[in-house]
């Protein structure tokens, strides 16, 4: 179950009225309590248990080496050019202000230093994610709506 699955089930839950919800899977134990809305908000566990998965050996011949490092070399040529945006924290990546609103930034879009590129929202709190350099966005990395990690690449950007 990934993080996206747990986050549509939260808000199926609390949108449903069920004071409370427990789910156990092979690996992972899910419990989500609503609260009404005078009482202090009870924090929400997830708890997922380590993975037994079988261990497997992989064998390779050196002919699949060979032809597999020249398409992995190419990309990492081309992205030498561009300058990394990255994520200053932990959160919820949000391509636009609000659901009614235009994005902030698109690909091909120029920017200059300074301009908004995203929101990033972390404990209720939506922090705007301000460009440091000034280009063209040449490729977006994550997908609308999703977790971030600290230091995670956002944008791709030609800085000429």
């Amino acid at each position: 179950m990934d993080l996206k699955e747990i986050q549509n089930l939260i808000k199926f839950v609390s949108n449903s009225g069920v004071a409370e919800v427990k789910l156990e899977m092979d690996d992972v134990k899910i419990t989500i309590r609503t609260t009404l809305e005078t009482a202090a908000p009870e924090p929400t566990y997830v708890q997922q248990l380590p993975a037994q998965a079988p261990v497997q050996q992989i064998i390779a011949t050196p002919a699949a080496p060979a032809a597999a490092a020249p398409v992995a070399a190419a990309p990492a040529t081309d992205d030498s050019k561009y300058i990394t945006i990255k994520s200053p924290m932990i959160g919820t990546f949000y391509r636009k202000p609000s659901p009614d609103k235009p994005m902030f930034v698109e690909v091909g879009s120029s920017i200059a230093k300074g301009d908004v590129l995203c929101v990033v929202e972390a404990m209720k709190l939506f922090n705007e994610i301000e460009s440091e350099v000034s280009g063209k966005i040449v490729k977006i990395l994550v997908d609308d709506m999703s977790p971030v990690e600290f230091d995670q690449p956002l944008f791709l950007v030609d800085p000429s």
